[in-house]
């Protein structure tokens, strides 16, 4: 089986261009590629799981990533699956960003000469003039093409910016340009880029000519990827120091039952023999499942012994035995906590189990909150120095634990 046949069995592909040309070539590691990150944070999200495990698995096949950092479209904001106008960013917070990136990445793709490169598109596009730009690719593009894309289309209703407008333009010019400068000649994306990416393939079609179209192969991975990584309105991080290795553990440990196979399929390199045993274990043996998946993705972004004290600790913590030393733990400041104590509400908000108080106390209402195994039942409810200190167990919902402590 190649590359290519493994990726369409894990379920990875949704829509393809030029698709005999593609197996050919990624099966046989000619395939020079690129993903596209905005940099819109100081971390990549588990959502950015499907693209950097697919950068992976085409590099150990032979192929060339090329790790697209959008310095320059991060400035503009994509519209696709948005409501609302992306918040604009400085040159400098993007800056930032990419470098946060790149240390990332770096744990998924191996960079260096012949291997995989990183580039900015800030190199090119924060250079460009507006009227050498309009000249020169505004003639490839349709605007009535353009308003049927899916990711416009989304966007109408709400309103779309003059400058929203232009994401496409500006990601059909980084294909154009890799492919000329890089040889680049194929690019990945979740399916809600199908349009951006057609885009960049007809402009070289239109640019280039027939043949240089030959070589610009337009190969898209399901949007699956961009919808994972979020729970309860919070991103999940790869940054430890956002997302610690026990929350990230515990995210993936507690995914849908529905979902559990599919995101092993994708998102693991446990090999489809083994993926395929696993099909046929009976329904019971469906927190073996979750555990795998949790442990394998946690080993993959922190390291295999942080995976395991995770997985140790989430043990312990579900069977009411043995310690805490691995669960997220808020450290107050005396002055966070006055001499009667803190409230309950205030002490969630504290640990970023709750982001508002209003929050905080329908969670309460609900009875979704609960203080070394008692059950808080009022809003008043207050939290001594003296338990602080000792160390306090907070439990949200089912699932999610936290220990908060006070530093004397």
């Amino acid at each position: 089986m190649g590359i290519y046949e493994e990726l369409k069995e894990r379920g990875l592909l949704a829509q393809v261009t030029n698709e005999e040309e593609i197996r050919d070539m990624v099966n046989a590691g000619k395939a020079t590629f690129y993903i596209g990150f905005d940099c819109t944070a100081d971390s990549l999200t588990a959502g950015h799981f499907m693209a950097l495990t697919l950068m992976k698995r085409l590099q150990m096949a032979g192929n060339k990533p090329i790790a697209l950092i959008g310095g320059g479209t991060t400035m503009i904001g994509d519209p696709s699956g948005r409501t609302d106008m992306r918040k604009m960013l400085t040159r400098e917070d993007i800056d930032h960003n990419a470098a946060c990136f790149k240390r990332q990445m770096e744990r998924f793709i191996e960079f260096g000469e012949g291997k995989a490169q990183m580039v900015n598109n800030a190199d090119w596009l924060m250079n460009l003039n507006y009227i050498e730009l309009l000249r020169e690719v505004g003639p490839c593009f349709s605007v009535n093409n353009m308003l049927r894309a899916e990711c416009y289309k989304q966007r109408m209703e709400k309103g779309l910016s003059f400058l929203e407008f232009n994401y496409m333009i500006m990601q059909s010019y980084d294909f154009y340009y890799l492919f000329q400068h890089y040889g680049c000649n194929m690019q990945f994306g979740g399916d809600d880029q199908w349009s951006n990416m057609l885009g960049g393939t007809e402009l070289i079609r239109k640019k280039l000519g027939k043949d240089a179209h030959a070589m610009t192969i337009t190969l898209l991975t399901d949007s699956q990827g961009h919808k994972m990584g979020k729970t309860a309105g919070n991103a999940v991080w790869l940054d430890p120091n956002k997302t610690s290795p026990f929350d990230f553990y515990q995210y993936w440990r507690n995914v849908d039952d529905a979902d559990v196979m599919k995101c092993i399929r994708m998102l693991t390199f446990l090999s489809l023999e083994t993926i395929r045993d696993m099909d046929a274990w009976p329904a019971e043996r469906i927190n073996e499942k979750k555990e795998i998946l949790a442990f394998e993705l946690t080993s993959l972004v922190h390291g295999k012994e942080e995976a395991e004290k995770a997985q140790s600790a989430a043990r312990a913590l579900f069977s009411g035995e043995g310690d805490e030393a691995s669960m997220p733990t808020t450290c107050l400041c005396c002055e966070q906590v006055p001499d009667e104590g803190v409230n309950i509400i205030d002490l969630l908000v504290c640990c970023g189990l709750v982001k508002s108080k209003g929050e905080g106390r329908r969670l309460i209402e609900q009875g979704g909150v609960s203080l070394n195994g008692e059950k808080v039942t009022s809003f008043g409810a207050l939290v001594s120095r003296e338990q602080l200190c000792a160390g306090v167990k907070i439990k949200k919902g089912k699932k999610v634990f936290h220990k908060a402590t006070l530093q004397m």
